[in-house]
């Protein structure tokens, strides 16, 4: 590709490149604080029934109390939506034996929680389930805020693709930093519940924007020989983001300030993101030839070549990326996804990747209290394990290529779940440490197909790309939830969906092409072209069979 003769000659891997990347990871660090923040401000604390509003408790203990108002569950603890209608003074008699009160318990009259509940609150000192009752005939609204927050990161997905392919990276950036900042402020000082859910519905479109631009920013001002490291560092910034989570949350205990604490530094970036230049790769391909000599020039300088800056001028860039200029002629959509044989294989596959990547990891991560420790420090744990799954997938990636690192670890992943299937309730460390294995193998799917999905889309629909596969990968975080309310009448089967979809989309990885030290692709024909040159005895086309294999690339004369 020529671009990458250009990039050398400026310098692609100087200052600039290593602030370049260095500031567009920053927001990376709190995005994990948005999309896990659930397991902390909607934690669900031990609860029961207050007591009646009518009765005089000033002389009686609060176990007394409990004891003659709420019955006794199956695991011996107080129920959490039940109570008896009358307060039952007898069952405090020291005369009568526990199964006494438990044969009188199925003929006491019973009745919901009319007068509220009662919350231990010795995890968080607020949450959301605190603040609006969200338990009990309403604790489906708890998964409801995640899956609403993960409909507004597909929303941004979709929107944000789209816009930044014909607006820029940059200045999507921009706005997306504000509107994580500002939507995360506000939702912080939400005084209902689906006041909280819409502006947390405006974080999850933030945060498509942030994580869709910043990426190809990175990708697209770096060479191909450091894509891979590069890729894994902005991968270790989310899992570092995990454990800043957990710190966070441990100090800071009340839901409202910690959602603004995690929404604070978007102003940040927002202030420092107007330094970012636009992608010269996309100025070329949008017919913006001078801005994308004044970037190249501006680079150059930041990295001390001053000469090959004077060298730079709008017909060096212009007889250097002739055949993708003449290539990215018309307009683009996310239809051209699936304009060639090609690029239909590499959207369907992908697609089946995203999803069930995203679904699994999400339906592990945003579940912690099931495994009955610490949520701090199960969090830490699941951050931590992300270390050593990425340093493995990204040596994997280098030497045995991008497909096979991405099937092994889907498929690695669903069997670790589905094994956990079959360990007892009561063995927590064996199916915590399974839990934690498969968790690890998904965060390293993710980073492996970030950086996959980069290299196979083309820069004149990489956007329209990666805004598809992020929005199949929200849809998989927004059934996720969901799919855990269905343990309530079958316990094994939100397991057995979560181990199947990784290994059922591990599949579909198998058909992608691999990209292993090839260089970045600018248009569909250099999509189509590497496909060919993969299978043997096939020749690349030439120049004639351009127009013919994709209407929109214009030959050019020859001449002058």
């Amino acid at each position: 590709m020529a671009f990458n003769d250009l990039l050398e000659q400026v310098g692609s891997t100087g200052r600039f490149q290593v602030l370049h990347v260095t500031l567009l990871s920053m927001p990376i660090l709190m995005m994990a604080s948005h999309n896990l923040l659930q397991n902390f401000v909607a934690n669900v604390p031990p609860h029961h029934c207050a007591p009646h509003a009518n009765i005089s408790i000033s002389s009686m203990s609060a176990g007394d109390v409990l004891r003659a108002t709420v019955p006794l569950g199956t695991n011996s603890k107080p129920e959490h939506c039940r109570r008896y209608a009358h307060p039952q003074w007898q069952l405090l008699s020291s005369n009568s034996s526990e199964s006494l009160r438990e044969e009188g318990v199925e003929e006491m009259e019973m009745q919901s929680c009319e007068d509220g509940w009662y919350y231990n609150m010795t995890e968080m000192s607020s949450t959301i389930i605190t603040e609006w009752d969200l338990v009990c005939d309403q604790r489906a609204l708890k998964q409801m805020s995640q899956t609403t927050y993960m409909g507004g990161v597909l929303v941004g997905a979709v929107i944000f693709g789209g816009l930044s392919d014909r607006f820029g990276r940059r200045v999507l950036l921009l706005f997306s930093n504000l509107m994580m900042a500002v939507g995360g402020t506000c939702a912080a000082f939400s005084t209902s519940f689906t006041m909280f859910c819409i502006f947390r519905v405006c974080c999850g479109m933030a945060l498509s924007g942030v994580v869709l631009n910043s990426f190809s920013l990175i990708v697209e001002w770096i060479p191909t020989r450091v894509r891979t490291v590069v890729g894994t560092g902005t991968g270790y910034c989310y899992t570092t983001g995990q454990l800043i989570l957990a710190a966070v949350a441990y100090y800071i205990r009340d839901w409202r300030w910690l959602t603004l604490a995690v929404s604070l530094p978007f102003y940040v970036s927002f202030l420092y993101s107007w330094w970012f230049l636009e992608s010269a790769r996309w100025l070329v391909l949008t017919k913006r030839s001078e801005q994308a000599v004044k970037n190249l020039k501006t680079v150059a300088r930041i990295n001390g070549r001053h000469a090959e800056a004077d060298k730079i001028n709008l017909e060096m860039l212009q007889e250097s990326m002739q055949k993708e200029m003449a290539c990215s002629q018309g307009s683009y959509s996310a239809l051209d996804l699936l304009r060639t044989s090609s690029m239909r294989t590499i959207t369907v596959c992908l697609s089946a990747v995203w999803f069930s990547t995203s679904f699994a990891y999400y339906g592990l991560s945003m579940d912690l209290q099931k495994f009955g420790v610490s949520i701090y420090l199960i969090q830490i744990i699941f951050g931590a394990v992300d270390i050593p799954a990425k340093i493995l997938v990204t040596i994997s990636m280098s030497m045995l290529g991008r497909r096979p690192s991405q099937c092994g670890a889907l498929v690695l992943a669903g069997v670790m779940i589905l094994i956990n299937l079959l360990v007892p309730y009561d063995q927590q460390v064996l199916r915590t440490s399974l839990a934690v294995i498969g968790k690890g193998c998904l965060a390293a799917s993710f980073n492996c197909c970030y950086l996959y999905s980069g290299e196979l889309y083309p820069t004149v629909i990489r956007q329209n790309g990666m805004g598809w596969v992020s929005m199949m990968a929200r849809f998989g975080a927004m059934v996720a939830p969901m799919v855990l309310l269905l343990g309530e009448d079958f316990p094994w089967l939100p397991g057995f969906i979560y181990g199947g979809a990784p290994i059922f989309s591990g599949i579909f990885a198998f058909f992608l092409p691999e990209t292993l030290a090839q260089a970045l692709p600018d248009t569909i024909q250099d999509v189509d072209d590497r496909g060919f040159a993969w299978k043997k005895n096939k020749r690349l086309p030439e120049k004639e069979d351009l127009a013919k294999k994709d209407p929109s690339c214009v030959l050019l004369k020859e001449s002058v």
